[in-house]
């Protein structure tokens, strides 16, 4: 079994990539960025919801569509993944229920691995802030322009 990040994560990056691209020209829908992510539209709400109350969108009621609520560089991936919540209780790696206490392993694997697992999950999180939203937008722009002038 993998364990993995949910994609909540990715799909809300792709929802500020369509919003910064679409934004001008287009009213930001759930059904449009659902179009552009291939998944169900009430995916789509619920990450929206989250992403509102992080203040990190705006939505308008009535006449529709979204914003990015603060600058893109004053947003991180790290904030992206803690609106989220992609990973449980806020720990990165599940660990296995009821390791056999009459095994010396079994007995110690907390001990063991604990404070290697907190290690590497700090160091993405750490990874996650030093990312900003308009590192990604930057790139968003880049290969967009990059792919309608080879279309």
């Amino acid at each position: 079994m993998r364990v993995q990040i949910s994609s909540r994560f990715t799909i809300a990056v792709h929802i500020f990539a369509c919003i910064d691209t679409f934004g001008k020209d287009h009213k930001i829908t759930s059904d449009l960025l659902a179009s552009s992510a291939s998944v169900n539209p009430v995916i789509i709400r619920k990450i929206m919801s989250s992403l509102r109350e992080a203040q990190l969108i705006r939505v308008q009621r009535g006449t529709g569509g979204m914003q990015i609520a603060k600058p893109l560089n004053e947003i991180t991936l790290y904030d992206i993944y803690r609106a989220v919540d992609c990973v449980e209780s806020g720990e990165l790696f599940h660990f296995h229920e009821n390791p056999n206490e009459n095994c010396p392993v079994g007995k110690n694997i907390h001990l063991i691995l604990d404070d290697k697992l907190q290690r590497v999950q700090q160091a993405m999180e750490n990874e996650l802030k030093s990312i900003s939203l308009q590192d990604v937008i930057d790139d968003t722009r880049k290969y967009v322009k990059a792919s309608t002038l080879s279309s």
